[in-house]
């Protein structure tokens, strides 16, 4: 399988991605994650992606296509693949079709999780980090708070919320969401790729949900 996720900042798409590549087989190639390492290492990408992840922007298309095309150019390129935040615009999804082309690879489907702007608020702006390399668990203050309030059940380290976590920064992200998410799902519906999931209710659900519409394409090779 081929797979890329939609949907807006805080709707479960990383852990749904990661469900998916555990249980399938498929490489987990999760932009955010690539530009925030890139940021705390401050390369020259992530210097130049720093101001608008700080301020709950797009970073731009040219960078962030850019990142995704070295990947997929390497010496080993991923065949079977689930894309987490990316494509976020029409033209990031242009520039990901031309690097498909050029590995003669077809996308199986595009996921769309569809969850409500006051649910991604309460979900993201109560949520907790662990920044020590290596361990980066997740806790959300209502749902998954932490033995000890602010440390880490597994290494002890001092919590942080994100930037990119804050409240008004996820309604800041939501804003530009929402510009953007309707080209973007149409250049995929008319291919007759897109697959629209309810992001609602219990993890493993969703998960259903998603494997129901894909009809088993799971068990196909890329």
């Amino acid at each position: 399988m081929r797979l890329i996720l939609l949907g807006p900042p805080g709707c479960g798409k990383g852990t749904q991605a990661k469900l998916l590549s555990e249980r399938n087989g498929l490489e987990h190639i999760g932009t955010g994650d690539i530009l925030r390492e890139a940021i705390r290492q401050q390369t020259p990408a992530g210097l130049r992606a720093h101001p608008y992840v700080e301020k709950g922007q797009l970073v731009p298309d040219d960078l962030v296509n850019d990142v995704v095309a070295e990947r997929f150019n390497l010496n080993d390129p991923p065949k079977c693949f689930v894309l987490d935040g990316y494509p976020r615009t029409l033209a990031q999804a242009i520039a990901f079709d031309q690097v498909l082309r050029q590995h003669y690879f077809d996308l199986t489907a595009v996921i769309f999780l569809q969850v409500s702007d006051e649910e991604i608020i309460a979900r993201v702006g109560e949520r907790w980090s662990c920044p020590k390399p290596g361990c980066k668990a997740t806790y959300h203050t209502k749902s998954k708070p932490p033995r000890v309030p602010g440390v880490c059940d597994y290494c002890g380290t001092k919590l942080i919320q994100r930037e990119d976590d804050r409240p008004e920064t996820v309604r800041a992200r939501l804003v530009v969401y929402h510009k953007n998410i309707g080209p973007l799902v149409e250049h995929y519906r008319v291919r007759g790729l897109l697959k629209e999931i309810p992001g609602h209710g219990a993890i493993d659900k969703v998960y259903a949900s998603i494997m129901t519409v894909l009809n088993g394409q799971a068990k196909r090779k890329c």
